[in-house]
């Protein structure tokens, strides 16, 4: 947490000129940008991943009609295409738990009054009137909702709501060039239970960043809202 916060203050510094006050707010931006760089190739070879498992749909549907009375030996053909042809079933996953550490650090850092023993000094940091350890309910008992830090989280929900509504429409794109075949998931040509919920609920899982934002601290929050915007334009442009 030490070495962490550290590296927070020095970005804040060298923002410093830049950003004012607001250099820690630009400095967890600009952490956000370089931890999504790093985990950008995962991002590639998951969108590669992605494509190759919607190819081989057509034929997980017919190893599932074909074993549809045999559930072991229709695991086992299943897990054999994925590896003849070199797909990881599990690669969608990797670059959203490889960001996982770096979100709970910014959360505990901002969340926590004192760090190795001495008062966190980052809790003094601000993104204009909004206090960087401060929370949306926090803002609410403070000035209200029209007050300084109020209009903070209001700017960042209404950027949030539009990065939602462009992810909603992109997935929604996607399912429609990409529909789940007749028998994925199931058999006899019946889709799994409950797989048509999921697929009509996925499109709209990118507006809950906008509770996400409203419960953590801003600087977790800024957090998520720089990595679902980075998402966003990313899958854009990976998935064209």
């Amino acid at each position: 947490m030490s070495v962490f916060a550290s590296l927070v203050e020095h970005l804040a510094d060298l923002l410093q000129p830049l950003f004012g006050a607001s250099a820690a707010a630009a400095a967890i931006v600009l952490f956000t940008a370089l931890v999504r760089l790093l985990v950008h190739p995962l991002s590639r070879a998951a969108a590669r991943g992605q494509k190759a498992r919607t190819a081989l749909q057509p034929r997980i549907a017919e190893l599932r009609r074909k074993h549809a009375k045999n559930p072991e030996r229709l695991q086992r053909a299943v897990l054999e295409l994925h590896a003849e042809e070199k797909v990881s079933p599990l690669s969608g996953c990797l670059p959203s738990l490889f960001q996982l550490p770096a979100f709970f650090l910014l959360y505990h850092l901002f969340s926590s009054s004192s760090i190795g023993g001495e008062a966190n000094a980052l809790l003094s940091h601000r993104l204009l009137d909004a206090p960087l350890g401060g929370r949306w309910a926090d803002a609410l008992g403070g000035a209200g909702p029209f007050g300084g830090a109020g209009l903070v989280y209001a700017v960042l929900f209404v950027f949030v709501a539009g990065v939602a509504l462009f992810s909603y429409r992109l997935t929604r794109r996607t399912m429609a060039a990409n529909p789940v075949p007749p028998g994925a998931g199931g058999t006899d040509g019946q889709q799994a239970p409950g797989l048509g919920a999921i697929t009509r609920v996925m499109p709209f899982m990118s507006f809950f960043t906008l509770v996400t934002v409203a419960v953590v601290p801003l600087a977790a929050a800024l957090y998520v809202v720089t990595s679902t915007t980075w998402s966003a334009v990313e899958r854009a442009v990976l998935h064209r």
